[in-house]
């Protein structure tokens, strides 16, 4: 179900997915992606709302997606040994995410 949060990065209400919540001292924090953003966030259960009717159905501007067989890697550096490996990654580093968003456009 798609809900309006208000995001602290972009001081704007957004629609979003809620993916997790998470119990913390004071209150609930949610971790949303939004989705005409396509991006990920984390908000205060108060800064949450019910998304009006009208609006619930106007289609998403964003998809989150995956390369299909693709996986992160990272370069390795033993200055002990001064050997470098390629090996795989948890996540993408950002080099390679500006890399391959200069080559979409």
């Amino acid at each position: 179900q798609v809900y309006v949060v208000f995001s602290e990065e972009l001081k704007c209400w957004c629609r979003a997915l809620v993916e997790s919540v998470q119990c913390q001292a004071n209150g609930y924090q949610l971790r949303c992606f939004l989705v005409d953003y396509a991006k990920y966030c984390s908000v205060a259960s108060e800064s949450i709302r019910v998304l009006a009717g009208a609006f619930a159905k106007i289609p998403h501007r964003a998809k989150r997606c995956r390369l299909h067989c693709t996986k992160p890697l990272t370069l390795r550096i033993d200055y002990c040994e001064n050997t470098a490996k390629i090996g795989p990654a948890r996540r993408w580093d950002t080099a390679a995410i500006q890399h391959f968003r200069k080559l979409l456009e």
